[in-house]
């Protein structure tokens, strides 16, 4: 699926929010290394609202990067966060371990997933921190309409992102 098709620009009105937001789909039931491990990483997040997950800058973040055109989003985890992760789940990590960029022992930040999208959006500000990204975790694919309709629901579940 074309990475663009999980990435969007949105109001999600259950939040109260009506300014948007950047959100990016997550699917658990993914095989990418990158998806799995986040699937992992989601588990040390702590609920807010219900459905809404916060998660700590160490464990999982967010990056906007812009070129042109294109705002992108890379999701990061600290190297020693994933090495603990690794550790306690070699079943489902460990073969997609060479997948993974990076050092996992060493104390720097490896890249998940990166998404990008044509926009002119820019996330804002507020007393000089940007505008957390929104991870929908959810199975298969779905459109925005979809994800956020399952959420209502409650079937479907939101991660805040910290943003760099």
């Amino acid at each position: 699926m074309d990475d663009s098709a999980r990435m969007w620009i949105t109001t999600v009105p259950a939040l109260g929010a009506d300014e948007p937001v950047v959100l990016l789909g997550h699917d658990h039931t993914s095989e990418s290394p990158g998806e799995r491990v986040i699937s992992l990483l989601l588990d040390r997040g702590h609920e807010g609202e219900e459905g809404v997950f916060y998660l700590l800058p160490f464990d999982l973040s967010a990056r906007y990067e812009r070129t042109g055109e294109r705002l992108a989003v890379v999701v990061t985890t600290s190297g020693q966060v994933l090495a603990h992760e690794l550790a306690n789940r070699p079943d489902l990590v460990r073969a997609h371990l060479p997948d993974l960029p990076g050092d996992p022992a060493d104390d720097h930040r490896v890249t998940l997933l990166r998404r990008e999208i044509v926009t002119d959006f820019v996330p804002a500000e507020h007393d000089g921190e940007k505008q957390p990204v929104l991870l929908v975790d959810h199975d298969g694919s779905a459109s925005v309409t979809e994800l956020l309709t399952r959420f209502d629901e409650g079937e479907v579940g939101l991660a805040v992102l910290h943003a760099d």
